[in-house]
């Protein structure tokens, strides 16, 4: 599993996205179905942000997701992304104790 969460964070795109939902308030302006912080961000505000299409930006959540650092979370035909900070605590005290 350590080595799935190296693969994803391994890529600028993913690292991008996983700073910009620390702070989805300061990164993205209002969407009109859920909150940016309690529901997550609308993976269509983070691809047109990030530059790439829908399909693509599900490609990179997908690695994010299986990983458990962004949890998804289905609004309508939507699906809105946001850290899951507890898990990607564990994961940092995981790493850090091996190294």
């Amino acid at each position: 599993m350590k080595i799935n969460i190296i693969k994803a964070l391994a890529n600028d795109k993913r690292l991008l996205v996983l700073e910009w939902l620390k702070n989805p308030r300061k990164h993205f302006g209002k969407q009109i179905y859920g909150d940016l912080v309690n529901d997550g961000v609308c993976g269509l505000l983070i691809a047109r942000k990030l530059g790439v299409s829908p399909p693509t930006l599900s490609a990179h959540m997908r690695h994010l997701t299986s990983t458990g650092l962004v949890k998804g979370k289905k609004i309508r035909q939507w699906v809105f992304y946001q850290r899951d900070e507890a898990r990607i605590k564990r994961i940092v005290q995981s790493l850090a104790k091996d190294l």
